[in-house]
């Protein structure tokens, strides 16, 4: 009888990992990010742009190309890096704010910790006063863009009535590993002259997100669309809750809704960047309804993050702990942005059949 009781419990015990082996399944996983490289600007005059005040340009001129190729190598190392730990890979795709002009990117991607990544670059020129724009960057073995957009966003000064010349929306479809997903890379206006007082402009940003949201809906309310940029708001301001009406919960989003990670992250106290003392997290990736079904024959969210790793941040001083910027106390600092990277990882099931 015992050795009857110890067949049947070894039995017991193939048959569980049989079915778990059974069970197990493989999926591949792509890093989708945003960063703001922080004024990632040439070393040349643009006549056509107010470059003169940008860090780089105001430094003496012996300094600006060995100051530039170390500012490019800092940002490709964070590119690099960003979600490697987990995807064994850089960003599938990866928006960016804050860059002069396409040959800013070009030096980006053509970095040797990148260069065989073989990045796609999708740029327009905007007519934001500082001369900065918002751009994507895509390997090009895992994503065919198909169509590409800009879209400007005409606001005005509440009190001037003059028009605010800021960033444009890019949209970008293509098909990830035969997806088809939509990408809206966003650098929305700053707080300058203080949050109420420039609130009205993101609140116009975000209803021109929402418009080029809209219109991607009515096509296919199924679309898959993925939101990301500096917002310069938080989770919980008017322009993501009730303009964009993200949700904080998975199972309050519904179909056409929108699903906001980084509010958990900015509850919890996590930002991307800090201000006096205060972190805010300004840096979102939001995304549509389609990417939280549970079929994963498609790629679907898996998680989200925010990339903050130790040597992302100042070590001593007044800013311990601060993002460790490329640019302070006018001079180059050494650092890398005053904004961390913010990423989300998806994952679609391996067919394992073939």
């Amino acid at each position: 009888m015992k050795n009857l009781k110890h067949s049947l419990l070894v039995l017991f015990v193939f048959v569980f990992i049989s079915i778990n082996a059974q069970e197990k399944k493989k999926y591949k996983i792509h890093t989708v990010a945003f960063y703001n490289l922080e004024n990632l600007f040439d070393t040349i005059n643009d006549t056509t742009k107010f470059d003169e005040a940008s860090p780089i340009m105001e430094m003496n001129e012996g300094l600006r190309a060995e100051v530039y190729k170390k500012k490019v190598q800092n940002m490709a190392r964070v590119v690099a890096d960003i979600g490697s730990e987990d995807t064994k890979n850089t960003p599938a795709i990866i928006g960016v704010s804050e860059v002069e002009n396409r040959q800013v990117l070009v030096d980006l991607v053509n970095d040797p910790q990148l260069l065989n990544k073989d990045y796609g670059i999708i740029h327009f020129e905007s007519p934001d006063k500082r001369g900065i724009d918002v751009a994507l960057l895509y390997q090009k073995a895992l994503f065919k863009p198909i169509d590409t957009s800009s879209h400007e966003l005409l606001i005005y000064d509440d009190s001037t009535r003059k028009r605010v010349y800021t960033r444009d929306q890019l949209l970008v479809s293509g098909e990830l590993e035969g997806d088809l997903i939509h990408i809206i890379v966003n650098h929305w206006p700053s707080r300058s002259g203080g949050e109420a007082r420039s609130r009205s402009k993101r609140v116009g940003a975000a209803k021109l997100n929402k418009r080029i949201i809209d219109s991607l809906q009515s096509k296919d309310p199924y679309a898959k669309i993925i939101t990301m940029g500096d917002l310069n708001d938080n989770p919980t301001n008017e322009s993501v809750k009730e303009v964009l009406k993200a949700e904080r919960k998975e199972s309050k989003v519904g179909l056409k809704g929108i699903y906001n990670p980084m509010e958990e992250f900015f509850r919890q106290g996590l930002g991307s960047n800090a201000y006096r003392d205060a972190w805010s997290l300004f840096d979102q990736i939001l995304f549509t309804q389609p990417f939280l079904e549970k079929d994963y024959s498609s790629f679907r969210f898996y998680k989200a993050g925010i990339f903050n790793k130790s040597y992302l941040t100042n070590k001593q001083g007044r800013y311990k702990g601060y993002p460790f910027r490329s640019f302070a106390d006018g001079g180059f600092s050494g650092g890398f942005s005053d904004h961390f990277p913010v990423y989300i990882y998806l994952i679609k099931e391996v067919n394992t059949e073939n």
